[in-house]
């Protein structure tokens, strides 16, 4: 464990790290980067299941349908199924049904998330009253010119994440966050954001897999998606420092309850 002051455990943190049952992992910087997968990740997942902690799979990242995500898992050794795997857009997709049946949305994504989108009964068309705004790796000018001028005329403004940048082994790619910022200088307006670490996730996770959030842990390496996301729903959060963050991006405002070299360092807490 990192022995900078700031990186002690909270109080109870180590023993709540024992006493998990559910385990949200954080995919890019977390357990793989890029094409490279960290072995130590492979382990952490083989221990945990095998000491009875179920795990879970969370991605900000809505550019890819769940099912290439689960495929690329399979590839890097995971051994996950789709149920195993969740993102940003089913936590947008499942609240625009719930709270929008039947209503239009126009979508900035790529063709994988307006596959997702139609294939959960959400229509898509220009002419709506609600706009989703997410990580489009297939932009044209087009797509934002339509977004920004819904919205100034009244169209509901919402994001399936938050995330500003997408980690790339050469660097970074602009994100959902960076596209949304576009938009909402262009129209005043900011968006609802789903996905981590908004509370929507929070409950989406303790629904499908029936665990409570005092028995569940994030695990991730951004202090304002994935520490985030348990600092502020009651989940146990633990920092990688294999991504984007490093030590002295820390304070006593964002601090989360346990740091780690890497996901690795779990397994001998769970004994």
């Amino acid at each position: 464990m990192i022995s900078n002051p700031l990186t002690l455990p909270a109080e109870g943190a180590i023993e709540r790290l024992r006493e998990t049952d559910l385990f949200v992992l954080d995919m890019d910087g977390t357990i793989y980067l890029g094409d490279r997968v960290f072995p130590e990740a492979i382990a952490f997942v083989r221990g945990a299941r095998e000491r009875g902690k179920r795990v879970l799979f969370f991605t900000n990242n809505a550019s890819r349908d769940p099912e290439t995500y689960v495929s690329r898992l399979n590839r890097m050794d995971f051994g996950v199924s789709r149920k195993d795997v969740v993102t940003s857009g089913d936590v947008t997709t499942a609240y625009l049904k719930l709270h929008h049946p039947d209503e239009n949305v126009y979508l900035v994504g790529t063709e994988a998330l307006r596959r997702q989108f139609l294939e959960e009964g959400v229509p898509l068309s220009e002419d709506a009253k609600i706009v989703v705004v997410s990580f489009d790796t297939e932009l044209v000018y087009e797509k934002l010119r339509i977004a920004v001028n819904l919205i100034r005329n009244g169209a509901v403004f919402y994001s399936t994440h938050p995330d500003y940048v997408c980690p790339v082994p050469d660097g970074v790619l602009p994100d959902s966050g960076a596209l949304c910022a576009a938009v909402s200088a262009c129209t005043g307006v900011t968006p609802r954001y789903f996905g981590k670490p908004y509370r929507e996730t929070a409950d989406m996770i303790s629904l499908l897999y029936g665990v409570p959030k005092e028995k569940t842990a994030v695990v991730g390496d951004r202090l304002y998606t994935d520490i985030a996301l348990g600092k502020r729903n009651g989940l146990l959060s633990v920092l990688v420092l294999t991504g984007e963050t490093a030590v002295s991006d820390l304070t006593e405002e964002n601090r989360p309850d346990i740091v780690l070299d890497d996901i690795g360092r779990i397994l001998p807490y769970l004994g």
